[in-house]
């Protein structure tokens, strides 16, 4: 069995860590890209409370000078929400293709000093793999993932803070549901980790067939194994895509298991506040 297939799953995030030297090498864009999150953040907040003084003090009352004034009110937190957002995409989208330049150059300084055995006992296109296909889902962590996780993280506790001063009962009723919906969610994405890692190792496994076959091409050639090595890439490729697949059956049912958890808890606590 292939060494990547063999290697211990992880317990924890702690490997992300290794991240950050690499992203607080740019710590202005970070420092900007953090203060236009919580710009964007705040004003999407602002918008149902916009709305809400809008129907309350405008609509009910019939006044059209507040009706007008409320309008311009949502709509100036609406640009302010459309700017931020726009620079906060720029800023990490930035930050993560910047990060994984540099994790490529260290990557590669680091392979190409290796000893000799290194070599011997590894698949150049293993290696290749790695610094394309693995580096690529670092840089979606580096990227994107970090900013959902903090635009989602400051949109909860907003909106949290907001429900409380609205309404402390449904407050609690969503503190209670919150773990009901999140505890299977993160049970359910563990597993998907697990295939996600299972993925990668057998993609990395096709290309190191593929190299390992293409740089020796005389001597199949010489000895016509091309019908040996065709099946065993075939069968490598297939193997592949049965992993794959039980990721993304994985993800369907994470999808099923997220949205009816959310609408069921949504559904009770309407009813009973």
């Amino acid at each position: 069995m292939n060494e990547t297939a063999e290697r211990p799953p992880g317990k924890s995030l702690r490997p992300l860590r290794t991240l950050w030297p690499f992203i607080v090498a740019y710590r202005q864009v970070l420092m900007l890209a953090l203060g236009a999150l919580l710009i964007a953040s705040g004003a999407m907040l602002a918008l149902p409370v916009a709305l809400r003084y809008l129907i309350d003090n405008g609509f009910i009352a019939q006044d059209i000078g507040t009706v007008n004034r409320y309008f311009g009110w949502f709509l100036a937190a609406a640009l302010v929400f459309s700017g931020f957002a726009a620079l906060r995409y720029y800023l990490v989208t930035w930050l993560g293709e910047r990060v994984v330049a540099d994790i490529r150059n260290a990557v590669y300084a680091r392979v190409i000093r290796m000893d000799p055995v290194f070599f011997e006992v590894t698949r150049t296109g293993e290696v290749l793999s790695r610094l394309t296909t693995d580096t690529t889902l670092v840089q979606s962590i580096s990227g994107s993932g970090i900013s959902i996780a903090l635009r989602s993280s400051l949109a909860l506790l907003g909106g949290l803070v907001m429900l409380v001063l609205t309404s402390p009962r449904l407050a609690g009723y969503t503190l209670i549901g919150i773990p009901v919906v999140i505890l299977p969610v993160i049970v359910v994405g563990r597993y998907i980790r697990k295939l996600s890692r299972q993925s990668q190792d057998r993609v990395a496994d096709t290309s190191g067939l593929a190299g390992e076959t293409l740089n020796a091409m005389q001597t199949i050639q010489s000895f016509t194994l091309e019908d040996l090595q065709t099946r065993r890439y075939a069968d490598a490729v297939k193997s592949s895509f049965l992993t794959a697949v039980r990721r993304i059956r994985m993800n369907a049912i994470l999808i099923v298991i997220a949205f009816v958890l959310v609408f069921s808890a949504l559904t009770l606590i309407l009813w009973m506040g």
